[in-house]
């Protein structure tokens, strides 16, 4: 809690830049309904007074106060409600939603986007950036409720000191409430996972590429009844803990109404004894009601201020996981202007989170300067793995990566990414124009059209290009109005994109021709094959080319064969097939795969 004070008024100072006239008139609106709140009491006992007193012209003077200062408060409390819920919608949208986007996309690695309580975090995060902003104005208006209870207990005070027991008694709601809403909190964290489920396969049924296939199973009734499991799982959780929440607020507001009642019998009792006035049992029996209502409000204020903890908390955690990243990276060294002796592992092993087997285990080796190096081996063996690390996905448990020597932990991450390029096997498919779609693969070099031109002749995808309705500026995906490309169009798209950095030390194709004939994947090999040469030449760039058909690794400076996290073989393709080892094996078993029937 000590930190939200920092949260609030960051978020109040968003609002001010986000909508500063919106923000003036909420501001303004807060403050006059605290002093309205005097002006009816008074007007009020002033009006029954005079009228008591006979002074005809005083009663009609304090009545008109009462009305005024009575259609006041109605009409800011409509305002407040309005302009608060406004500002703290624009912000959540404008200001705190790209905040937490850059936030996600400022960790530089993938560990937490494979993490589950990352992934509910983060869910429950994007789904409240409304609230978030409203968290700022929830303070104010509970300092405003705060300042009203004060005028209260000063009039109260000013009829008996006595009736000023009430306003302890009126803070058990809130205790009992806050009691409640914790529970609620715990509720909607534990029902985070069963949500996101539900959410996931909702997804799959309305999403294009997975209702073909659903429809093509007849599966979606079953996977309706998955959904509708999830989606009851949560419902129960949340439903238990707000019945809770509701015994905490019936024994709070229990407590407030026999200390209500015993406070107007003391007035009357007064009253009828001649200690008190008329004017002083009605602004009584009137600031006791106003009580209430103030107690309800601060209540509401508090127990929505409670309840936002659910998504104040894990927006805090987001926050401090970037600044542990910008701190960890802060003195980092920038990665070298090009490899002389190349990129090695040093007894690197790692083991994925929430996991308990290795997926490298003691590695060690050299992939040498201006080198191409073939990674292969059986699915779950390690490569994709070996990859990630390479390209500081991952941290070692153990053991480092050394660019030149100079270990890669203290390289600053964005300076290496920028000085990498990389395909994977589960490409992105970005919904844009067909120029952005492959000049995101380096934004510097994004309108530069000879750049865009020679990457797309590097993944032969001019013809792609050409056929395409408006050329270079078509929009890409359906779901988008635009024009749908099949899975080996959009696997060349990818390549052309990881083809737009023109001077990387380290080149990756993880599997990057999966969706295409043999024929396209032996010109497109070739044909990065040179420019793996072209750019080995001028900075010593390392390409590693992760595949499970061996006719690609042929021409591979080195081959490493991987299986169980570990390099069981090395050398080139020849001297692989010499030792007659694993590396023969699979080759073997790849190529009696493919032949031909006898007789066919």
């Amino acid at each position: 809690m000590s930190r939200y004070p920092s949260l609030w008024w960051e978020v109040l100072r968003l609002s001010w830049r986000t909508a500063p006239g919106l923000t003036a008139g909420a501001y303004a609106a807060v403050a006059v309904s605290v002093g309205a709140v005097a002006a009816v009491g008074l007007s009020l006992r002033a009006t029954v007074d005079a009228t008591a007193q006979g002074a005809a012209g005083a009663a009609l003077l304090g009545a008109a106060g009462v009305a005024g200062a009575y259609a006041l408060t109605l009409v800011l409390q409509d305002l407040t409600t309005e302009l608060v819920g406004t500002v703290s919608d624009r912000t959540g949208r404008m200001a705190v939603h790209p905040r937490v986007h850059r936030d996600i996309n400022a960790v530089q690695g993938l560990e937490h986007l494979e993490r589950g309580d990352f992934l509910d975090r983060v869910s429950l995060v994007r789904r409240s950036t409304g609230s978030i902003a409203r968290s700022g104005w929830n303070a104010v208006l509970a300092v405003a409720s705060v300042l009203k209870l004060l005028v209260t207990v000063v009039l109260l005070g000013g009829v008996d000191p006595v009736l000023l027991v009430l306003i302890p008694l009126a803070a058990a709601p809130v205790w009992c409430d806050h009691r409640g809403q914790l529970l609620v909190q715990r509720a909607e964290v534990e029902g985070a996972e069963a949500h996101r489920v539900q959410q996931h396969l909702f997804d799959t049924l309305v999403g294009a590429a997975g209702g073909k296939e659903v429809r093509v199973a007849g599966a979606a009734e079953r996977l309706l009844g998955i959904q509708a499991r999830a989606w009851r799982e949560a419902e129960r959780v949340r439903f238990r803990a707000r019945a809770f929440a509701a015994l905490w607020t019936l024994a709070g507001w229990t407590v407030f109404v026999a200390g209500f009642t015993g406070g107007i019998a003391l007035v009357v009792r007064l009253a009828a004894g001649g200690t008190g006035g008329v004017g002083d049992l009605v602004l009584t029996v009137m600031l006791a009601v106003s009580l209430r209502q103030t107690m309800q409000g601060t209540v509401a204020t508090a127990a929505e201020a409670t309840g936002m903890r659910r998504v104040i908390e894990p927006y805090l955690w987001l926050r401090d996981l970037v600044r542990a990243e910008r701190e960890r990276g802060a003195a980092d060294e920038p990665p070298p202007e090009a490899l002389s002796r190349g990129i090695a592992l040093a007894g690197v092993s790692f083991t994925y989170p929430g996991t308990g087997r290795r997926a490298l285990d003691d590695v060690s080796v050299l992939l040498p300067a201006g080198s191409v190096v073939a990674v292969v081996g059986e699915y779950g063996s390690g490569k994709t793995t070996l990859v990630k690390l390479l390209l500081s996905f991952y941290e070692p448990d153990s053991g480092c990566v050394l660019l030149d020597g100079r270990d890669l932990g203290r390289v600053r991450t964005a300076g290496w990414r920028a000085r990498t390029s990389a395909v994977f096997q589960d490409f992105g498919r970005f919904h844009t124009v067909f120029r952005e779609t492959v000049g995101i693969g380096d934004l510097p070099r994004m309108g530069d059209g000879e750049a865009l031109r020679e990457a797309v002749r590097a993944a032969d995808a001019e013809a792609l290009a050409e056929r395409l309705p408006e050329g270079w500026e078509t929009q890409l995906g359906r779901e988008l109005g635009g024009t749908e490309l099949s899975e080996g169009q959009w696997q060349r798209t990818a390549l052309a994109r990881a083809s737009m950095r023109g001077d990387p030390l380290l080149f990756v194709l993880d599997e990057p021709t999966a969706s295409l004939d043999a024929p396209s994947e032996e010109a497109i090999f070739r044909r990065y094959m040179e420019r793996a040469r072209a750019h080995a030449a001028v900075t010593g760039a390392v390409t590693v080319i992760v595949s499970h058909r061996f006719s690609t690794v042929a021409g591979a400076d080195l081959v490493l064969v991987m299986d169980r996290g570990r390099i069981v073989e090395s050398g080139t393709h020849g001297e692989l097939l010499a030792l007659d080892g694993r590396y023969s094996e699979l080759y073997g078993m790849q190529a009696r795969a493919y032949a031909p029937e006898p007789g066919g």
